[in-house]
C-alpha cells in the first residue's frame, strides 16, 4: 500500500480584517490538484485496470502512459493517460499516441526471423559468422546459430563485457571513429574480442544478439530491416502506425509522446561532447532497431500480439511452436523460458507469452494470458534511483477481477 501523504493546510489568525478599517485583497483562485487525465475508452467492467494504471501513475508521477486490453481478437480498452501538476503544458496522450517500446522490439525480430525460415530463406541452424561474413577471433563464434541468438544462447554475457549497444563512446575511441558509430562499428569491435561463454550453455538476456538479428534479416531478404517488417509482419495485420523511432526530439515521429528522465549522459550522437538529457542524444536510436528501436501505440501492440494468436496471418502454426519452443538450456526455477523474444510459460491449456521494455525515458510491457486476454501498458519514464518498482505492473494487473467481459469491439476506431 501507498503511503498516504500529508497536507499541511495554512491558515491566518489575528484581528478580524472589519476591526482593521481596511479591506483584504481577493483570494486568489485555488490552485487544482494534480490530475490524471485520460483518454480513450475504458468500460465499467474493466474500471478495475483503469484504476491500476491510475494509481501506478500518480504514485510515480509519470506524466504520459497508455493501456490497451484485448480479448479473444477484440480491443475492449484503449486508453490515454496524461499526469499534469499544471507546472507546464503537456500535450494529450491519446490511445494512439506511439511511445519508444524498448525492448518488446525483440518479438517483432524473432518473428521475421521466423518468417524467414517459414519462407524456405532462412535455417534456425545457419551459422551466424557465414550469414554475416564474420571473422571472429574467438573460434567458439562458429557455434552461434540463428536460434541460439534469438534465445539469448550466444555467448555474450553484459555483467562481464558490458552491454555492446551502450559503449559509443569506448567503441568510438577503441574503432578510431566518430560519433555517431554505426552497426558495423559495434560488430567489429564485438568480433575482435572474446566471447564470455561457450555458446548454448547458459541462457544470458543479451542485446547484441538481436542487433545481429536485425542484420541477417537484411542481409537474406535484400531489405532494410524496417522495411521487411512493415512488409512482411506489420501490414497483414493492418498496423501502419509502427516505425522505427529517432534518438532526438527534433527526429520525434508525429504523435510521439516525450520521454523523460532524471539522467543525463555525453552526446553519442554528435562528436560535440555536450551533455543531453538521457533519452535525447544519450543513446543511439537507430542502433537499437532490432532490440529496442520500434515506436507503437497500446492498441498496435495488443493488435501485434495477434501474429500468435491468428496461425496464418504473418506465422504459420509450426513456425509459432518453434518460435516459443523450449531452448536447450535455461528454463528458470518457475518453468519459465525464453524463446523468440518472448518469455515463455505453459500453463493449463495455454502458453502464455510477455516481456517488458526499458530504457531511458521508456517502460513498456505486453502480454499475452489465458483465456484470450493480452494487454499492453507503455509509460514515458523508467523506475530510477528514489522512484517506486514499475516491474509490479504485471502483478497489479493480474490482481484486477472481472465478472463480465465487454462485448464491444474497439477495434475499428483505429485500424
Amino acid at each position: 500500500m501507498l503511503s498516504r501523504r500529508n497536507l499541511l493546510r495554512a491558515g491566518a489568525m489575528g484581528i478580524p480584517a472589519a476591526a482593521l478599517g481596511t479591506a483584504l485583497p481577493a483570494r486568489a483562485a485555488a490552485r487544482p490538484l494534480p490530475a490524471v487525465e485520460t483518454s480513450g475508452i475504458a468500460p465499467a467492467s474493466l474500471a478495475g485496470f483503469d484504476t491500476v494504471v491510475k494509481n501506478f501513475v500518480k504514485a510515480r508521477k509519470i506524466t504520459a502512459a497508455q493501456l490497451a486490453i484485448m480479448k479473444n481478437g477484440k480491443i475492449v480498452l484503449a486508453r490515454g493517460y496524461r499526469y499534469n501538476d499544471y507546472s507546464r503544458a503537456l500535450p494529450t496522450v491519446s490511445p494512439t499516441s506511439l511511445f519508444r517500446i524498448a525492448s518488446l522490439s525483440k518479438n517483432i525480430t524473432s518473428a521475421g526471423i521466423m518468417r524467414l525460415v517459414q519462407d524456405g530463406k532462412l535455417s534456425l541452424s545457419a551459422k551466424v559468422t557465414q550469414l554475416l561474413g564474420l571473422t571472429p577471433a574467438d573460434a567458439r563464434m562458429e557455434q552461434v546459430t540463428v536460434l541460439r541468438l534469438m534465445q539469448h544462447l550466444g555467448g555474450w554475457d553484459s555483467t562481464v563485457s558490458k552491454d555492446l549497444l551502450w559503449l559509443d563512446h569506448t567503441i568510438s575511441a577503441s574503432l578510431d571513429v566518430p560519433l555517431p558509430i554505426s552497426h558495423a562499428d559495434i560488430m567489429r569491435y564485438a568480433t575482435a574480442r572474446k566471447l564470455d561463454f561457450d555458446p548454448g550453455t547458459k541462457m544470458v538476456y543479451n542485446n547484441y544478439g538481436y542487433l545481429l538479428l536485425g542484420r541477417i534479416i537484411e542481409k537474406v531478404s535484400g531489405m532494410s530491416y524496417e522495411s521487411y517488417v512493415k512488409t512482411k509482419l506489420l501490414q497483414p495485420l493492418g498496423i501502419t502506425r509502427m516505425r522505427l523511432g529517432g534518438s532526438l526530439r527534433s527526429e520525434a515521429a508525429p504523435g510521439e509522446i516525450a520521454y523523460e528522465s532524471q539522467y543525463t549522459n555525453k552526446s553519442v550522437v554528435d562528436t560535440s561532447g555536450t551533455t543531453v538529457p538521457y533519452p535525447y542524444g544519450g543513446f543511439n536510436m537507430p542502433n537499437q532497431d532490432a532490440n529496442g528501436g520500434w515506436l507503437a501505440s497500446g492498441v498496435d501492440l495488443v493488435r501485434w500480439t495477434l501474429a500468435l494468436d491468428k496461425p496464418g496471418t504473418v506465422l504459420s502454426s509450426a513456425s509459432i511452436a518453434k518460435l516459443i519452443a523450449k531452448p536447450e538450456i535455461g528454463i528458470n526455477e518457475y518453468g519459465s523460458w525464453y524463446g523468440g523474444g518472448w518469455w515463455v510459460r505453459q500453463v493449463t491449456g495455454h502458453v502464455n507469452t510477455w516481456h517488458n521494455g526499458s530504457m531511458p525515458g521508456t517502460f513498456t510491457y505486453l502480454a499475452r494470458l489465458q483465456n484470450g486476454f493480452s494487454y499492453a501498458v507503455l509509460f514515458n519514464r523508467r523506475e530510477e534511483t528514489g522512484s517506486l518498482d514499475y516491474d509490479t505492473i504485471d502483478d497489479d494487473m493480474n490482481k484486477v477481477k472481472v465478472s463480465s467481459w465487454p462485448t464491444t469491439d474497439l477495434t475499428s476506431r483505429y485500424f
